[in-house]
């Protein structure tokens, strides 16, 4: 974050809204920087090499061109042209087509003097005018002649005596202004690291660094004042880093050093639930008004905690928090803040009201989702009683969760921050990536970072450790993961195996790693490098989300113009809803056996080698254009069907079902839908209320929704959000005609009874998972040895597992998912003398429907009536009789 000084240079201002990206901009080519400088001796430069070409520098800048000629003071370094070694081409495959020009090695002995001025490459005709010319991107070069820093000690260390190192190698001069005072700092030239030492009384002060150096933003040296990178704590709104030690006991809960964790659970047996922070709270009345939305929620004994206690004795095991660092967009002070007046609640439920009383404090209220960073290693202010308390409030939190039987998943976000002006000024033209003309490259939707630099990979690194070590969480979800590079995620995977209980007081290897391993923007196909996708990032154990079961479950994709395109778990299995987005008779069934081999496989854990019953494998199963079948082991893949991005699941269905679905059927389909997710191998993932059939008013992405649109609602009289008016217009707008009549509709308000038996249900698919290793098989050779799928039907999907040597009561389990509005009575091969009957758990279930399934032994069929999951289990004892038992 960086604050300009006004007697020295007008750099953005960073405040906590959202800001204009940073317009780079030279002397020389309308802003342009198409050359790259990839290493002391080599620059990459898509240009005519017939000309001749050179480096000109500037010290101070001010190079122009003018009739041909360049202005100013320069100091030329010849360039030849030069071949890229094989080495070159794979670390920078998106220039392997540019001219490689190179220095001579006197000249590339300068690199370091001359990388702390202007540098613009240029290319002359015959006659010595200047024919092209160019500004010169420079993160190669930097991390090859600071290759030290990548082991130098950064940000506040220290005991007694604090020490603060800033990585600035391309200023002039770094000054440490703290308590008041302003002091120097001193230069590593090996690492372009600038280091001060301290007193003990600098501890609890806000400090910033005063960085002197040449901006090709300024076209000029500036001065600027800037935050830490490596910030421990900040000031309200992050306008000051504070120097704190972690270890101070005063920043500590009672009982944080002695702090009991639940046992581990691998990421192929996780059962991951999807939490906002303030969602957590900030609707539940039986938690006190003043610590709604705040850390301090997760201490009291408040509906939610209940719950959360409930869910993890049902077999949840990791709460999923959105992102908890300090991010940009919510003033942290709640006395900063503006919520929407009126009673939102006394206008009609499909009202354009709502929204726009949201819409008019959505920049200042309490809300946001928080994709947007500030500081990487910073717990969040707004979420705390008072910002100044929020270390010692997030780790409280984080013990309360352990306590309630719940391990703990940040959700981070490294691939972007919300404005260049975060990093930017430290090291300009360095952490942020650009694209090839120089253009700062945005496809995140804010200023991409570009982790595949080894200063900025390293932060990523080193601030997933801090949090792992001095906060205990148990796992980080990557946001937009596939704009890392491979490398930089299995170096975070790396430096977490080397985590000892002994030495760091956590199990690093513990600690589960998932994240989007989507493919698209600049990076996309491996251009620049490897990515963390869901393809390359086979055979990790590291998860990424699986969006094949998603789809093939709710039918179409997130952004469909017609949000009634319908799947296996809305409907498209013998409910049609009559949309023409939906296609003929016939494409419908055919889609439908295309979505059931997509469940099929997402059953799996996506496995790329497993065959269907079809007989294709999953990799030449299709979905958008690639193979759905991506992972060697059941760990590579999260399955989920809603999150926070996108509709809810409950709302997707609403789009979907057909509208005189009664309530009690969508409820099933509900269930059915989760049922996919928790019934298969890999890491399941549920959103947030989903298991209450959570709504956010058809809101498909309710980021800067305000607490209105995106509550949480633990008491069922409430509700579960839907019609609380027509959703957002920004995002929603177009969906308005299918919403409104269904937003108008009291029958698809659900009460009490729905929304409980949603959540007994849920409930019980969680025990059934939890008891018994069928879920939760491990190896890939595992799941193709032992896990099947007799034909059911259409519409219905039965899945056989042989537990035979892995569960001492049953040989055999069989689930049965039945999507359509009939009961269905597929085939169960039983072994002779074996009985087979309902898991125990439904055949306790508070459910008198699937309580009605049942087994014919003459016909050797199940029964399973509509809208229906039923789990089966055939005992490895030989029985009398083999017949299902009445209910």
């Amino acid at each position: 974050m960086v604050r300009s000084r006004p007697v020295l240079a007008r750099l953005p201002r960073m405040g906590r809204a959202r800001t204009g990206m940073t317009i780079y901009v030279t002397a020389i080519g309308d802003g342009e920087a198409r050359a790259h400088w990839i290493d002391r001796r080599t620059v990459i430069w898509t240009v005519d090499p017939s000309l001749t070409h050179a480096l000109a520098c500037a010290p101070d800048g001010g190079i122009g061109c003018r009739d041909g000629r360049l202005t100013g003071e320069t100091r030329t370094l010849p360039l030849t042209p030069g071949t890229l070694s094989a080495g070159q081409r794979r670390a920078w495959p998106h220039l392997a087509g540019g001219t490689a020009l190179t220095l001579r090695p006197e000249d590339a002995r300068l690199a370091k003097d001359v990388l702390r001025g202007q540098v613009v490459a240029v290319a002359r005709d015959a006659s010595g005018a200047v024919a092209a010319a160019t500004g010169v991107q420079i993160p190669g070069v930097l991390d090859d002649v600071y290759a030290g820093a990548a082991h130098a000690r950064l940000g506040p260390s220290g005991r007694l005596l604090p020490r603060l190192a800033l990585w600035a190698p391309t200023a002039r001069r770094v000054e440490l202004a703290i308590g008041g005072r302003t002091h120097p700092m001193r230069l590593d030239e090996e690492t372009g690291v600038w280091s001060a030492r301290g007193r003990p009384a600098w501890y609890g002060k806000d400090y910033t660094y005063l960085v002197t150096v040449y901006s090709p933003a300024a076209g000029r040296v500036v001065t600027g004042e800037v935050t830490d990178p490596y910030s421990l704590a900040a000031a309200p709104d992050g306008v000051r880093s504070r120097l704190v030690s972690l270890d101070d006991p005063a920043l500590k809960p009672p009982g944080w050093d002695r702090l009991a964790k639940p046992a581990p659970v691998p990421l192929d047996r996780a059962v991951i639930y999807e939490l906002h922070v303030r969602d957590f709270s900030a609707s539940d009345a039986s938690v006190p008004e003043e610590l709604r939305g705040t850390y301090a929620a997760f201490c009291q004994d408040g509906e939610g905690m209940r719950e959360l206690r409930a869910l993890a004795a049902d077999g949840l095991t990791h709460v999923h928090l959105l992102p908890v660092f300090d991010f940009a967009t919510v003033p942290e002070r709640r006395s900063d803040r503006t919520e929407p007046g009126l009673d939102l609640a006394a206008l009609p439920p499909d009202s354009e009201r709502q929204q726009e009383r949201v819409a008019l404090t959505a920049d200042r209220d309490s809300f946001n989702w928080g994709y947007d960073p500030l500081h990487y290693t910073v717990p969040e202010g707004s979420y705390a009683t008072d910002p100044d308390e929020r270390i010692r409030e997030f780790r409280a939190m984080v013990a309360a969760l352990n306590g309630a039987g719940l391990r703990v998943v940040m959700d981070v976000v490294y691939n972007h921050t919300h404005s260049a002006g975060v990093l930017d000024p430290i090291v300009p033209g360095y952490y942020h990536r650009l694209l090839e003309d120089g253009s700062l490259a945005t496809s995140t939707c804010c200023a991409n970072t570009a982790p595949e630099h080894a200063m900025m990979g390293r932060l990523v690194v080193d601030s997933v450790l801090t949090w792992a070590r001095q906060y205990k969480v148990d796992g980080f979800r990557f946001d937009l993961m596939g704009h890392h590079p491979k490398a930089n995620i299995l170096a975070v995977r790396a430096a977490l195996d080397a985590l000892t209980p002994e030495r760091d007081g956590v199990d690093g290897r513990s600690i589960i790693l998932y994240g989007e391993g989507w493919s698209f923007g600049e990076v996309a196909g491996d251009a620049r490098f490897e990515q963390a996708t869901q393809a390359n990032m086979a055979g990790t154990g590291i998860g990424t989300f699986d969006d094949r079961l998603r789809d093939a479950v709710r039918g179409g994709g997130p952004f469909d113009d017609d949000p009634r395109v319908q799947g296996f778990g809305s409907g498209l299995a013998g409910a049609p809803n009559g949309a023409p987005a939906n296609g003929t008779e016939e494409q419908q069934r055919e889609r439908l056996r295309h979505y059931a081999d997509l469940v099929m496989l997402g059953l799996t854990g996506s496995l790329r080698d497993y065959v269907l019953p079809s007989g294709r494998k999953g990799s030449d199963v299709g979905h958008n254009g690639a193979g759905a079948g991506y992972a060697d082991r059941p760990a590579d893949a999260v399955a989920y069907v809603e999150a926070h991005d996108n509709e809810t699941l409950f709302d997707a269905l609403a789009y979907k079902l057909p509208a005189r679905t009664p309530m009690a059927d969508r409820v099933r389909m509900q269930v059915l839908s989760l049922a996919t997710v928790l019934l298969g191998q890999g890491a399941a993932f549920v959103h947030a209320g989903g298991e209450r059939l959570r709504s956010k008013s058809l809101d498909r992405n309710s980021y800067d929704s305000g607490d209105w649109f995106n509550r949480l609602l633990w008491d069922c009289s409430a509700g579960n959000g839907f019609g609380a008016g027509l959703p957002p217009r920004a995002g929603n707008e177009a969906a308005w005609p299918y919403a409104r009549p269904l937003l108008a509709d009291p029958a698809l308000r659900p009460g009490c009874p729905a929304i409980r038996a949603a959540r007994a249900a849920f409930g019980e698919l969680l025990r059934i998972r939890a008891s018994t290793p069928a879920f939760a098989l491990g190896s890939a050779e595992e799941v193709r040895r032992r896990l099947s799928f007799p034909a059911g039907g259409e519409g219905v999907i039965v899945m056989r597992v042989d537990t035979a040597g892995l569960d001492p009561r049953w040989d055999v389990v069989v689930a049965v998912l039945n999507a359509t509005p009939s009961p269905c009575t597929p085939p169960v091969a039983v072994p002779p003398g074996r009985r087979i009957e309902l898991h125990p758990v439904q055949a306790a279930s508070a459910d008198e429907v699937v309580r009605r399934s049942s087994f014919d032994p003459a016909a050797g069929t199940v029964t399973v009536p509509a809208r229906t999951v039923a789990v089966f289990v055939i005992s490895n004892e030989i029985s009398s009789e083999n017949e299902f038992p009445a209910p």
